[in-house]
């Protein structure tokens, strides 16, 4: 650990990666946010406890034949102050492979030692939900009260848990709150870059810790994205009428509850197939564009 800044009721944001990330959306909101703090190193973690090196292999850097760098994974713990003098700690990298029990412990007993208020971590998953909506946010917290006024949804299923789940109990443990912020990203656009879910998760961010990230890139390029997306869809009738039963679906429910519900029936055959085609079809299509060419 390097010497301890003196923080004030500093705020946990995690995303650690190796987990479901759709898009890559929570990294991209979770490198934003460092940016955006001037995040810089305070605690580093002992790799041969956490990482499996032979299924997480460090990066060898050749110049000309010379060995210029070895590049090895490991999770960190940073420390940064947003634009209205929040202080943050942000907790990056890759997932433990092993030792969990350890590394939850250890993080929870950092973070009750640094006093932090309140932990958020952030994830993204596919959803069948259409891009021609806001994205929605859900939520997990081992407490109620956490969850109790906020905007996000909530879920009862049985599904694996990521390392982010264990430090949510292990705070909630040593009395401070903690809450998992998620973002669903249409399941068509999954394997690209989304960067709506990224803006929907630092606004989630926001809402949950207070801690306000402007983003103004990621917001401009959520917008050039969301305009590609509608130039490639309205040519393809099948694809045209995938998004238009999901405005539906997303409609319906926001009606009767809400939120989408993530147990709405739908044409699965029509999902499916269109949601596959249309993936790589928009794949194809951005990389045609590329990125300075007009969408």
């Amino acid at each position: 650990m390097t010497d301890v800044p003196e923080l004030v009721d500093p705020i946990l944001v995690v995303m650690l990666t190796g987990w479901i990330d759709a898009s890559g959306s929570a990294a991209a909101a979770m490198a934003v946010a460092e940016q955006e703090c001037d995040a810089a190193p305070l605690v580093s973690f002992d790799d041969d406890v956490y990482i499996d090196f032979r299924a997480r292999r460090p990066t060898l850097e050749l110049r000309d034949g010379v060995n210029t760098r070895l590049a090895w994974s490991s999770p960190e713990l940073q420390f940064g102050r947003s634009s209205s003098g929040q202080d943050v700690l942000f907790l990056s990298g890759p997932e433990p492979d092993m030792a969990w029990h350890r590394f939850a412990a250890t993080i929870g007993e950092l973070a009750a030692g640094l006093n932090v208020r309140r932990m958020a971590a952030l994830g993204a998953y596919p959803f069948a939900t259409p891009h021609t909506r806001p994205v929605q946010l859900s939520a997990t917290s081992p407490s109620k009260d956490v969850l109790a006024g906020l905007p996000f949804r909530t879920s009862s299923v049985d599904v694996p848990a990521g390392m982010a789940a264990a430090l949510e109990q292990s705070l909630h443990d040593r009395g401070i709150p903690a809450i998992g912020v998620w973002a669903q990203v249409p399941h068509y656009v999954a394997t690209m870059s989304y960067p709506a879910a990224s803006v929907a998760l630092l606004d989630g961010l926001a809402t949950a810790t207070g801690i306000a990230i402007g983003a103004g890139d990621l917001r401009r390029e959520a917008v050039l994205q969301r305009e590609r997306l509608d130039q490639l869809i309205e040519g393809n009738e099948e694809h045209l009428a995938m998004v238009s039963q999901f405005e539906r679906l997303y409609d319906a429910a926001l009606e009767s509850d809400g939120a989408p519900d993530e147990g709405q029936p739908g044409d699965g055959e029509l999902e499916m197939r269109s949601g596959d085609e249309l993936a790589a079809e928009v794949e194809r299509f951005l990389r045609e564009q590329g990125p300075g060419k007009p969408g």
